[in-house]
């Protein structure tokens, strides 16, 4: 299977007219959508997940891997509704409200998607009330929550205080991570997990979506 290695290669150099070509060739000699993606789109750029986490590789190349990832999903997505491709599970993800950065979230954004999540971004300054909003909306497993400022990490408290008040603290795993947040703070505020970077924290949400399942 040549072509789903070379799929694969592209996508880690951030090729994405290549790995476009290369998936419509891939659908268009009839090879399994899903094998598509979890062969050669996931597989890809779960390797550049891992040089991230290891400073092979950095911020640039993890946009250009991601960028040529979306390029290959574009073409795949419709077969990959046509056959019925269930994601790993849902996952909401924003910046919290008052804060506006977004690279750290964009990242990991990237990396759940090519953990195999399907993703709704509602992007920086977000309020407590709309992660639920859209969490329940949308029937998701997991609630991220980013902060960069030291100010706006209170609210990733209220979040969870809200889930709290609202019955619903069990049915989300919750996740919050940025430059300041720690472990020590995620268990202050009773979040699920806290981890330091894009990578880790798709693994993360894949195994706590997997073994919530497993149950």
């Amino acid at each position: 299977m040549e072509l789903i290695q070379e799929i694969s290669e592209f996508l880690q150099k951030g090729r994405a007219k290549n790995v476009k070509a290369l998936v419509q060739q891939a659908l268009d000699e009839n090879i399994d959508p899903k094998k598509i993606l979890n062969e050669g789109l996931l597989a890809g750029m779960m390797i550049i997940g891992t040089k991230f986490k290891n400073d092979e590789v950095f911020v640039p190349e993890v946009l250009v891997a991601a960028r040529a990832m979306n390029a290959g999903l574009a073409v795949l997505e419709p077969k990959l509704v046509e056959v019925g491709n269930e994601p790993v599970g849902k996952a909401v993800i924003g910046t919290v409200q008052g804060d506006l950065h977004d690279i750290g979230k964009n990242l990991v954004v990237m990396m759940l998607k090519g953990a195999g999540f399907e993703i709704h971004d509602l992007g920086v300054d977000v309020e407590a009330s709309a992660y639920i909003n859209k969490a329940e909306e949308v029937g998701a497993d997991v609630i991220c929550m980013s902060a960069l400022l030291t100010t706006t990490m209170p609210k990733m408290q209220e979040c969870i205080d809200l889930l709290k008040q609202k019955n619903l603290r069990d049915k989300y795993i919750v996740m919050v991570g940025g430059a300041p947040v720690n472990e020590a703070f995620a268990e202050q505020i009773g979040a699920d997990y806290y981890t330091p970077d894009a990578a880790t924290a798709a693994e993360t949400a894949q195994k706590a979506v997997l073994e919530r399942r497993a149950k």
